[in-house]
């Protein structure tokens, strides 16, 4: 038997029919519709009509109103008014139609019989657009700030009918039909109609609802057909399965409170840290509840002030790491739905924990169901294949000077930050994004109009981007991942420098320079450190030049590139002293700290997006459990003690919050510097990377501090250390040192940072 369509209101049960059945083929009083012009009625079928609505639902005529259904499949199609019961006539290919003396349009349903079974529907094709003329407008002008809501599939009433509006954005298709679930993905029954020049296709389906599979099944220009996911869709299938889901949150938010204080003070004035997380390996097949059981506990124990999540936005291969996304505007639903995400958010910020989330603008994957030549031409991809075709990664660019394609993007951020209380953006790849030679050679490349490298489209996309989310979004911080010397990434975009260009409104910017100076210095034998002194010491010619986050992040514990602790030389003990030491010097170190898991308890494994960290080293039956627990116990005390010492947050971007004490001191493997908060109270950081014990270390103090008392040493014994420290508070004596008037005299454990306060 062949399958048909049900009832598209896939959540309630089809109304009972009448108890007498009209008979087959006695439309007594119904007159013949004339018939559609044969170019009509060949794009109607073929789904590639601009104007459905103009040939399908009721309409007057001289004499009545002509009534005309689209339904494959059905036996008969009878027209339900007050007072009527009118059954059509077939005009073959799934066309019921017959004209009715009526003075005008009666409210009315259809009663649609098949061979086994009728159900009554509302007719798709009695309703006006569900989609504003404001909307419209501010599409067409690419300034739909919540473009969410005016585009993919929204639950509604409409006309007192409850159902879903569908829109989708595309200029280039010849038509646009609703396919899903409801239909047995048969889209033939539901052609959207053009809604004038914007290349918006609408259609309003009654019945349908939350919960509901679809796609759009696209005419493109050649008269072919493709099938589409949503790229609007707020919710979709887990994959490797590709459909869009109707969805509408019921989630009540608890983070008020938080919401409410979070711009309170700027980021860059106050304590950050973050743990950076994959969530599908953190505990591998936890859904988002689950998480929200274990990760706010977690992180809130270690002290991290935030977390930041690799890309949760649907993705089709997991092994991408989220960075290939398809569903800009879905989080994936390898964990849950988009309310159990928010669930996730929520207790979070209740836990007193922001969320940041790694957005990626940058490009997307060629998957044919997804966005890449969507109606059947370059649309959200540049139109010239260089310009498109990204060199690396085997994915396509954004057109940043398509209007409509910034709009999706711009609209986009705002989206995560308003509707799942989101605190922060970290942007993928800005990189790529600025430079039109980017990874690409002499002769594969055009320069823009000034005869320059510079992506103008792109520079002006994340101008409009940040002044946009950080204008709706209080509190929010946008923060890049930058890895040239690009001029004003974190520089408010009205304030043009040197190269011409306004800035580009971030917040903050990834210190990528820090970090492979500091960790090429760390890599090498204390005996040959004295040889680097310099890595560790340049990134403070350049520390106060944009707004910095220090990220030891997933890309350095991947690809052969080794655990952090696993990048130390020496034996395992040496190493992870070497761990200890180099995190209290990122810490004390002007800007923010990002820390990827598992090397917050230094796993020695390259992490795995398919096992996640080496928990099992936290059991207290494995020997060495104490070494690793030590770590994270360091980690733990140093996030404490940061928090409680504004000297190494508050001035983080001020060249005044900082000055070295011994910044030349090669020979012996040490780093010394004051940090000062907004009082001038200072703290005394002293980093030492060799292996061995110094005493009556001397270094210059200010004359102001009349004792010093040590706050933090890494090589303290609860942390797995040899417990070499200064117990008692260091005096300064009068003995001038490193252009100070007074020195103090302390004892520098082996491959250990030591933190000291005023007493």
């Amino acid at each position: 038997m062949t399958a048909r369509p049900q009832n598209p209101d896939s959540s309630r049960p089809a109304r009972a029919a009448a108890p007498s059945k009209p008979k087959r083929g006695g439309s007594h009083g119904v007159g013949a519709a004339r018939p559609l012009a044969a170019d009509d009625r060949a794009r109607l079928l073929a789904g590639a009509h601009h104007d459905p609505h103009g040939l399908l639902g009721a309409h007057p005529v001289r004499g009545g109103v002509t009534f005309r259904v689209l339904r494959p499949y059905a036996q008969a199609v009878t027209v339900l008014a007050k007072g009527l019961r009118a059954e059509l006539h077939d005009e073959g290919d799934g066309l019921f139609s017959g004209v009715l003396p009526l003075p005008e349009v009666p409210p009315y349903s259809l009663l649609v019989t098949y061979d086994d079974n009728e159900i009554e529907v509302e007719d798709p094709y009695r309703f006006l657009p569900a989609l504003g003329e404001l909307d419209l407008h501010l599409i067409g002008e690419g300034r739909h700030e919540e473009l969410w809501t005016a585009l993919g599939a929204r639950p509604m009433t409409h006309q007192g009918v409850p159902g879903t509006r569908f829109t989708v954005w595309a200029p280039n298709a010849l038509g646009v039909r609703v396919t899903g679930d409801f239909c047995y993905w048969d889209g033939t029954a539901y052609p959207m109609r053009s809604l004038g020049s914007t290349g918006v296709w609408e259609l309003f389906l009654p019945g349908v609802g939350d919960g509901a599979l679809y796609k759009f099944d696209i005419a493109r220009p050649d008269g072919s057909h493709t099938l589409r996911a949503d790229p609007m869709a707020r919710r979709t299938e887990v994959p490797p399965a590709t459909a869009s889901i109707v969805t509408e949150s019921h989630h009540e938010w608890q983070d008020d409170l938080w919401m409410a204080a979070r711009g309170d003070r700027p980021v860059h004035e106050s304590p950050f840290s973050v743990y950076e997380v994959h969530l599908p390996s953190w505990r591998p097949r936890l859904t988002y509840r689950q998480l929200a059981e274990q990760l706010p506990a977690y992180v809130r124990d270690l002290g991290f002030t935030h977390v930041e999540f690799l890309p949760v936005a649907e993705h089709p291969f997991g092994g991408s790491w989220g960075y290939q996304v398809t569903g800009f505007y879905a989080p994936t639903a390898r964990m849950g739905t988009p309310d159990d995400f928010r669930f996730l958010v929520d207790a979070l910020h209740r836990a007193g924990i922001g969320v940041l989330v790694d957005w990626v603008p940058a490009h997307f994957p060629k998957d044919d169901w997804a966005l890449a030549h969507f109606d059947g031409r370059p649309l959200y991809e540049h139109e010239d294949p260089a310009r498109s075709e990204h060199p690396d990664w085997g994915t396509l660019e954004f057109d940043y000077g398509r209007k409509e394609v910034r709009n999706f993007l711009v609209a986009n951020a705002t989206y995560w930050c308003e509707e799942f209380h989101v605190d922060g953006l970290r942007v993928d790849a800005v990189a790529s994004m600025l430079y039109l030679d980017y990874s690409r050679e002499a002769g594969e490349w055009s320069p823009n109009e000034h005869g320059g490298r510079e992506n103008l489209d792109a520079v002006a996309f994340l101008q409009e981007m940040n002044a946009t989310v950080y204008r709706r979004c209080p509190g929010v911080i946008t923060i890049a991942e930058e890895s040239t010397a690009w001029d004003g990434v974190t520089r408010a975009t009205h304030h043009v420098g040197p190269g011409g260009f306004g800035g580009l409104g971030f917040g903050l910017k990834w210190n990528m320079g820090w970090m492979h100076d500091s960790l090429g210095y760390a890599a090498h034998e204390p005996v040959h450190r004295k040889y680097h002194h310099h890595e560790m010491t340049f990134s403070m010619v350049y520390a106060y030049s944009e707004n910095y986050v220090l990220p030891i992040s997933h890309d350095e514990v991947v690809h052969g590139k080794r655990a952090l602790v696993s990048k130390m030389p020496g034996d395992w003990w040496q190493q992870r002293a070497t761990h200890r030491a180099y995190l209290g010097f990122m810490w004390a170190h002007p800007g923010k700290q990002l820390l990827f898991m598992g090397q917050e308890f230094a796993q020695g494994a390259e992490w795995s997006e398919t096992t996640g960290p080496d928990w099992w080293l936290l059991d207290p039956s494995y020997s060495a459990e104490p070494d690793h627990r030590g770590v994270r116990d360091l980690v733990r005390d140093l996030n404490t003690v940061y928090r409680d010492a504004p000297p190494l947050w508050q001035r983080d971007t001020d060249p005044a919050g900082f000055a070295w004490v011994a910044g030349d001191a090669a020979e012996d493997n040490v780093f010394a510097f004051l940090r000062h908060d907004a009082s001038g109270a200072p703290l005394l950081a002293v980093s030492h990377f060799s292996p061995v014990v110094r005493h009556d270390y001397r270094l210059g103090v200010p004359d102001t501090v009349s004792a010093w008392t040590e706050v933090l040493n890494t090589d303290a014994a609860r942390y797995g250390g040899g417990d070499i420290r200064n117990e008692d508070p260091l005096k300064p004596d009068s003995t001038p040192s490193h252009g100070q008037p007074v020195s103090i005299q302390l004892t520098l454990p082996p491959l250990a940072t030591v933190w000291l306060r005023p007493v």
